[in-house]
């Protein structure tokens, strides 16, 4: 029987981080589908998630390149933060900073963002003591009460009946138990299960839709990990409440009472149980800047819109608001510092901002296409074809509610969806299924690559039957293989040996086959690989940071080897990588 970790170390962190992500995967669409608060966009359970993975990401680097390090003369876990089993950890404080900021960087929508301090807060604490190679329960009780302090800190005008109140809940429920990591773990979690039961009857908008707070019921879920992590057992409430309870308002229950089991929900709430008139825009970035900058950042802001979050600290912060007029909210950060990674989303007609407009509804479109898109020049190559696009920028892929959001403003009666990224088929899935509710008819072609999308939309004929375009959609692109050529940002292990950062890698299919040191060269050796299973056509999408000449010699290279297959390029812009590759 697998030890139980009687006090959280590096190891357990990532125990955690791994169970809470699995969980939120679990978990994601029911949380979208109860989010109703602050904005009804149905993406809150998806953006739990992606924060998370990227927390999660941020940690394994640092376990990556310790194992890559060695760290420890004998290889059998020598140094001080050794396993004893042969396997090198790190020091709990480098693990818990690493998770932090993988959330702040990564942090999605507003209770993404909340989630991401509450980690920060916690990872303050435990990270105190920068040569522990572990943690206690004392310590824990002070490092959950810092997370829910510093989460109702960053919020502007924080609400009760949302995931702050079951953060402080289960900050107070911790600080009374007493015990190992386990105990306390374990009464934060029932503490903030009891809360989030209750917040039906603390915001008004949660009793109306018979839920309870989509951000708390993510916490819950993140905390049900930790205690999983802690004592080796998941908590056996069983599923925690989506639901509110039949009676209303729901009353506070004691901590480690038992909760009614909720009704499964999947639909998406009504809009008509949501706040109208609120603003148009939600808009996210990331922010290098100063204390002093950002406190009058929050001030401007504030005065623009509401649901105002701002995360972080040690120059680097994650800002959130909801506006209607996002250039001043981007100019805002601009006199604050650098802000980067700007994401804007508008809220769609339907959405509980829209609702009330008294604009006559136009009339829907037989059939479009939706699909995510790695870079501007193809953004511009899909819309040219007929495509409405969502845009991928490198590190930023997608949550649902974008992708719910394009098929909207596609306003078709059916919609062929290309994710073209392997990594975005859940989030895709969930998209898919939510606008299936809305009454729309959804086919989600599998595509892992922008190339394979040129195919499938190279084919794409409106005017065919729904089932027929999908099928000849579908075969265009899986008869399409993709490559790309990247530069490896750390040292790892790929299916063609060890690369080293600053490599050139060739991804055939999604795995390494080339690892090079020239860009040109080890695309040649890309191209040549996947001709040689036969092809007719060649697909070339360029990045802005490709070598120039690399376009000419590869089309010289397939017209003097390949005389039958023929060659088109794109121009991708700031797509991620270098170069983009598909045969057909």
């Amino acid at each position: 029987m697998p030890q139980v970790p009687q006090t959280l170390d590096a190891l357990a962190v990532r125990t955690w981080c791994g169970l809470a992500l699995e969980a939120l995967g679990r978990a994601r669409e029911e949380i979208d589908a109860i989010n109703v608060y602050p904005v009804a966009d149905g993406d809150t359970g998806t953006n739990l998630y992606l924060t998370v993975e990227s927390a999660v990401a941020a940690v394994e680097a640092v376990f990556a390149g310790h194992e890559a390090a060695g760290h420890g003369s004998d290889g059998r876990g020598s140094d001080a933060h050794g396993s004893g089993d042969g396997v090198m950890k790190p020091a709990l404080a480098e693990v818990v900073r690493a998770m932090a900021h993988g959330a702040l960087i990564g942090a999605r929508g507003n209770s993404g963002t909340i989630l991401a301090q509450l980690l920060r807060g916690m990872a303050q604490v435990l990270a105190s003591d920068g040569e522990a190679a572990h943690t206690d329960g004392p310590s824990l009780r002070v490092a959950l009460r810092h997370a829910a302090d510093s989460a109702r800190e960053a919020v502007a005008h924080p609400v009760e009946g949302t995931v702050l109140s079951v953060a402080d809940a289960a900050a107070d429920a911790a600080t009374g138990a007493e015990g190992d990591c386990g105990a306390v773990a374990r009464a934060a979690y029932e503490g903030a299960r009891a809360a989030l039961a209750a917040t039906p009857g603390q915001l008004a908008v949660l009793e109306r839709a018979g839920v309870v707070d989509a951000g708390g019921r993510g916490l819950v879920t993140v905390l049900a990990a930790l205690v999983q992590t802690l004592t080796g057992e998941a908590p056996k409430h069983g599923t925690v409440p989506s639901a509110a309870p039949v009676q209303a308002p729901a009353p506070a229950l004691a901590v480690g009472s038992a909760v009614p089991e909720p009704a499964a929900v999947h639909a998406r709430v009504p809009v008509d149980v949501c706040e109208e008139g609120g603003p148009a825009y939600e808009v996210i970035y990331l922010l290098e800047a100063g204390d002093a900058a950002v406190a009058r950042l929050k001030e401007r802001l504030d005065a623009l819109g509401n649901s105002l979050v701002v995360v972080g600290g040690d120059g680097l912060w994650n800002v959130h608001v909801h506006v209607d007029d996002a250039g001043a909210a981007v100019e805002a950060g601009v006199e604050a510092g650098r802000p980067y990674r700007i994401r804007i989303t508008h809220f769609a007609a339907g959405d509980a901002h829209m609702a009330g407009a008294g604009r006559p509804p136009r009339e829907r479109a037989p059939r479009a296409v939706v699909a995510v898109v790695p870079g501007e020049g193809l953004a511009g190559l899909y819309a040219e074809a007929g495509a409405t696009t969502v845009l991928a920028r490198p590190g930023e892929p997608p949550a649902s509610g974008e992708l719910v959001e394009a098929v909207r403003r596609a306003h078709a009666r059916e919609v062929v969806l290309l994710p073209n990224d392997a990594e975005l088929r859940h989030t895709a899935a969930a998209a898919a299924e939510q606008a299936r509710a809305e009454g729309v008819r959804v086919a989600l072609i599998p595509t892992r690559s922008a190339v394979q999308g040129i195919a499938a939309l190279a084919v794409h004929e409106p005017d065919r039957r729904f089932d027929e375009d999908v099928v000849s959609m579908t075969s265009a692109a899986g008869a399409t293989r993709y490559a790309e050529v990247v530069i490896a940002e750390r040292e790892s292990w790929t299916m063609a040996g060890i690369c080293q950062a600053g490599d050139v890698l060739g991804l055939i299919d999604g795995d390494v086959a080339v690892i090079g040191s020239d860009v040109t060269a080890t695309a040649e050796s890309v191209l040549n690989r996947m001709l040689a299973a036969g092809g007719e056509m060649v697909t070339l999408v360029l990045g802005d940071e490709a070598p120039a000449t690399i376009v000419d010699h590869l089309e010289s290279r397939v017209r003097e080897s390949y005389l039958a297959v023929d060659t088109v390029v794109y121009r991708g812009g700031r797509q991620g990588a270098l170069l983009l590759i598909g045969v057909e």
